[in-house]
């Protein structure tokens, strides 16, 4: 069952863990990957899941229960960290020097689905923010090697140029573990 806003939702920041959170009601909290030091000030401020969050995350939601067969639960997890992401963390510089530059032409948008390719293979990653010439990627595949010292988890955000974003092919299955 997909998860919805509610008034009661409220961003904080779990001391123990070390981490952002998203208060689901009394008795649930969703922990995010999200380190204090990638996120802006104010995410160590209890502060509301406004209605623009709330409009963002229903707007993942259904755009990732349409084009992807995930089960509901991954849906929300994925919307949940997409929309912390998108609010919540501090502004990147691009880094597309570690991806091979894509040979077709795509239009980014918030939600959509692409390849990252690096010199030995290539991740599923989203959109959460689009800009004129790059756009925040949210990396869906367990894993992102980048070098033989440096990885992205799955849920880490990387900012690339366009010129990087490989459409998603019809045969490649999105492992979202």
């Amino acid at each position: 069952m997909l998860l919805m806003p509610k008034r009661d939702w409220q961003w904080g920041y779990n001391e123990t863990y070390g981490v952002l959170t998203v208060s689901l009601g009394r008795d649930m909290e969703f922990l995010s990957p999200y380190k204090l030091k990638s996120l802006i000030p104010d995410a160590k401020i209890t502060t509301e899941f406004s209605v623009e969050h709330a409009k963002f995350y229903i707007t993942l939601v259904d755009c990732l229960s349409r084009t992807l067969s995930l089960n509901d639960a991954l849906i929300v997890q994925i919307a949940l960290n997409a929309t912390a992401a998108h609010f919540l963390l501090k502004p990147q510089m691009p880094k597309s020097w570690f991806f091979e530059a894509s040979h077709e032409c795509v239009y980014s948008d918030i939600g959509k689905v692409f390849q990252l390719r690096t010199c030995e293979h290539s991740v599923s990653a989203m959109v959460i923010e689009s800009g004129l010439q790059a756009s925040l990627m949210m990396i869906l595949s367990p894993e992102c090697r980048l070098t033989d010292s440096k990885k992205l988890a799955q849920f880490e955000t990387i900012k690339v140029m366009h010129n990087r974003l490989a459409p998603l092919t019809v045969e490649r299955q999105i492992n979202v573990a």
